[in-house]
């Protein structure tokens, strides 16, 4: 069974007072309802030696919802995916009023790394810790088609910080995250782990009670969470 190419770790890129992850992948193609992640027979060295470090369990999920929710609804996205931004910017909300916040469901976000720039704003929203994530999120989703657009890296580097300083963070901190070496390589080796453990090709992909589901209308999410009721 051929496995999610991981983001192999080449160098670091200085840009604009941060330091991002360089990558050998990109997006491969797109579907009308999904990005699809490239899948290849080996995964590197690399991956192999991150995916011990993932194994510590160092890297936290984001989580919304009671915990005694009867549904675990989990969801792989990317930051620089169309597909996600849109499910965010419409399917969630109702999502989040209709299901989260009335203790039905416990959602979990899970981000997958296409490229260095996703994992750069993943860095800058893990940064605000658990109480900011999901604001930060937003602003992410919100202004993608702005931030993660461009072909200057220069630029994009600096789009992703102004969000981070939008959202409360000092520059120091912005920093700080920016260039943690080894949270950059434990979140990536995090996003392999899980994605293999399950089967996720694709984004927005979703897992609600252990069974893997496809980014659908709400109207049709509504079905499958209802029956689960």
């Amino acid at each position: 069974m051929n496995r999610i190419v991981p983001i192999v770790l080449v160098a670091l890129l200085a840009v604009g007072g941060g330091a991002y992850w360089l990558s050998n992948n990109q997006v491969a193609t797109t579907e009308p309802e999904e990005t699809v992640i490239a899948t290849e027979d080996q995964a590197s060295s690399e991956a192999t030696e991150a995916t011990e470090m993932a194994d510590d369990g160092a890297i936290a999920d984001m989580v919304l919802g009671s915990a005694d929710a009867p549904i675990t609804m989990i969801e792989y996205a990317s930051f620089t995916c169309p597909h996600c931004a849109s499910f965010h910017l419409n399917t969630f909300k109702q999502l989040k009023t209709d299901y989260i916040d009335t203790g039905k469901v416990r959602f979990v976000f899970r981000e997958v790394y296409f490229d260095r720039f996703g994992l750069a704003a993943s860095m800058v929203a893990r940064c605000g810790g658990k109480e900011r994530f999901f604001g930060i999120t937003d602003l992410f989703f919100k202004g993608q088609s702005t931030w993660a657009r461009g072909s200057d890296p220069t630029a994009i580097a600096a789009e992703i910080q102004k969000i981070g300083r939008l959202a409360g963070l000092g520059e120091e901190t912005l920093k700080s995250c920016m260039q943690d070496q080894d949270q950059a390589t434990a979140l990536i080796a995090w996003y392999q782990a899980n994605a293999e453990a399950d089967d996720i090709t694709a984004t927005p992909s979703f897992v609600i009670n252990g069974k893997k589901q496809p980014n659908v209308k709400y109207d049709e999410l509504k079905k499958i969470l209802d029956a689960l009721l």
